[in-house]
């Protein structure tokens, strides 16, 4: 499908779901990124959860946002339960704002839900000439090192910043060994996933993505991806007034009530202690870039520079839609 198609067909079934032309389109937006970027399982196959949740009411298609100017750079946004991008949209909007006007923008965003990619915020800040932190907390999928009991999601954490070229650098990277769209959209399709990245609900190993969404994920690196992983939820849940300690509810299967999840953003200036930070940093790159590699090494890549080649490969090409996801799609404009 040509991206435009893909594009209106998305506004299309938002806007079926009550949702203003205005967020439809927001919302639009960030899906289509991750699939150009190679992240379809945040893509596409997101779309049913949305929609199933606000036919649920546990999203409001017609939030009345909130926003309060605590100071010219700390602003807080009460996203009334709106879809993910929608407050996201604006907590990275403000803190652009406040960071391009102040040196620093600080906005937390409460009463949200899943937003999506992260590097999709990050890097929209890093293209103004900004550095940008993105915190956001995820239902229960990992158990914190010691316990046997699900409780912290796959929270990401998530570093922008300008590099002096058109390619901002870009880390936006799960604290679990993979993401729970990977495992959740390969249960849709019928694939498996490698193994060592997930246990049964009987603490076995598994590669069924259906019997790992039951069991739970293993977090990077042990105990310190655990750790970061504590470390999200308190910046995106417990500093937010959002959801944390295990609260957030899977946007799949839970419709007991909204997600209540948390973002921050964090952006700034690159230029507040050294004014030649763009010399600085491509000589770090620089650096690092022209060091020996190993043989199955062409290139040694900047985190960002795959996800940009990526990009601009896909947007010449058609989307390709599984036939599934697109059947859940025509579905709900439908219904």
């Amino acid at each position: 499908m040509k991206i435009n198609q893909a594009r209106n067909l998305i506004i299309k079934t938002f806007k079926n779901y009550k949702l203003s032309n205005k967020h439809s389109s927001i919302c639009a937006d960030a899906l289509i990124n991750a699939e150009l970027v190679g992240a379809p399982s945040h893509g596409f196959a997101r779309i049913i959860s949305y929609c199933n949740r606000i036919k649920k009411k546990v999203i409001n298609p017609k939030p009345k946002i909130k926003i309060k100017k605590i100071s010219s750079s700390i602003t807080q946004i009460d996203a009334n339960n709106a879809v993910g991008f929608i407050g996201a949209n604006l907590g990275i909007n403000h803190a652009i704002q406040n960071a391009k006007k102040t040196g620093i923008g600080f906005v937390a965003v409460k009463n949200s839900g899943h937003y999506g990619l992260s590097g999709y915020y990050a890097e929209r800040a890093a293209k103004k000439g900004l550095v940008a932190f993105c915190f956001t907390n995820a239902p229960p999928a990992i158990a914190p090192h010691g316990a046997k009991k699900t409780l912290f999601g796959t929270n990401p954490v998530c570093f922008a910043t300008p590099t002096g070229s058109k390619v901002p650098f870009v880390l936006d990277t799960s604290i679990s060994m993979i993401n729970r769209g990977k495992i959740r959209r390969a249960a849709k399709l019928g694939g498996k996933i490698p193994l060592g990245v997930a246990l049964d609900k009987n603490g076995n190993p598994t590669t069924d993505p259906k019997k790992a969404l039951k069991g739970l994920q293993l977090p990077i690196a042990g105990f310190r991806g655990s750790g970061l992983a504590w470390m999200v939820d308190i910046l995106s849940g417990v500093l937010t007034g959002g959801n944390h300690g295990g609260k957030v509810k899977d946007p799949f299967d839970d419709f007991s009530g909204p997600q209540n999840i948390g973002h921050l953003f964090i952006v700034f200036k690159p230029n507040l202690f050294v004014k030649d930070y763009t010399k600085r940093i491509k000589e770090n790159i620089r650096r690092i870039k022209k060091l020996p590699k190993l043989k199955k090494f062409k290139k040694i890549y900047y985190p960002g520079e795959n996800k940009s080649e990526r990009f601009r490969s896909n947007l010449k090409k058609e989307i390709n839609i599984p036939q599934s996801i697109l059947s859940e799609i025509n579905l709900l404009n439908k219904s």
